[in-house]
């Protein structure tokens, strides 16, 4: 890849900030040996982030036998990662813009990131993966494609050149996105993932959810196959119209073929139904 255009890191620079209580969740997070007590003040010192929280653990997507009541009922309830996932996931959806002039689909794109993100969460958990961790997968692909955002709302009519380049020649948005910015969303989206100071996993996720690397993690290679099956089911839109074959880290721990990986992920449209709190403000 080509040298980054010199005004486009500074336009990540100018997208909003993360509130200081969410700085504070990573970082309390971050370290195996914190207290969770610290964590539940630093979330109960910001009342909408903690209105947030509670709002999506209580929803029908995680359908719990009994309401949450607190921050500290959470963390009992769902675990310290999950609920750092939950405030990253608020917040995140809560700075996007929700307009641009590239006449980029911000419902479709929400939907397809969506998609991802539960697809992602389901392959975890067919793969083993603890439960505790699932969430993981779910934030990866949640924020995965999110570099787009920036392209669409700072460089709107080169970006909309982008996305007629991609359609009009068949060629992948990421090919077209670097022959009009000399950059793609995915070098964008680690970007915006260092400015909000991000888990490192999330932010090399966000750089390299399109690679071919055999070798990458089981969570990259989730995040990237559960964006293919995404846009095969027509779950959303996000700008890509090129359907890929699933990872071969996938396709080699499940042992089956592609379109049988799909048929046992199960009704993902009543997942989505089910998820739709996380893409409303």
């Amino acid at each position: 890849m080509g040298e980054i255009r010199k005004d486009i890191p500074a336009m990540v620079e100018e997208m909003p900030a993360f509130p200081q209580s969410v700085h504070r969740v990573i970082q309390l997070t971050s370290d195996i040996n914190s207290d969770p007590r610290d964590l539940v003040d630093a979330i109960q010192h910001d009342p909408i982030l903690m209105m947030r929280i509670l709002k999506l653990v209580n929803s029908s997507y995680f359908g719990l036998a009994q309401k949450i009541s607190s921050i500290n009922h959470a963390i009992v309830y769902i675990g310290v990662n999950t609920v750092k996932n939950l405030a990253l996931s608020a917040v995140v959806i809560g700075v996007m813009p929700s307009t641009n002039a590239a006449g980029f689909d911000m419902d479709g794109f929400l939907r397809h990131s969506l998609s991802t993100a539960i697809i992602a969460r389901i392959l975890a958990r067919k793969a083993g993966v603890q439960e505790r961790d699932v969430f993981d997968f779910f934030l990866s692909g949640l924020l995965h494609d999110f570099g787009k955002i920036v392209f669409a709302h700072f460089l709107p009519h080169e970006f909309k050149k982008a996305l007629a380049m991609a359609r009009e020649e068949g060629i992948h948005l990421y090919e077209a996105e670097q022959i009009v910015f000399t950059a793609d969303h995915t070098q964008i989206g680690s970007l915006l993932g260092e400015k909000w100071r991000l888990p490192l996993p999330l932010v090399a996720c966000l750089r390299e959810h399109h690679g071919h690397d055999q070798e990458s993690s089981l969570i990259m290679a989730a995040v990237s196959a559960a964006n293919q099956i995404g846009k095969e089911l027509k779950l959303g839109y996000s700008g890509e119209n090129i359907i890929e074959k699933l990872p071969r880290t996938i396709s080699d721990l499940f042992d089956t073929a592609e379109g049988a990986i799909i048929d046992s992920l199960g009704d993902v449209s009543a997942e989505m139904e089910k998820a739709m709190i996380f893409i409303k403000n």
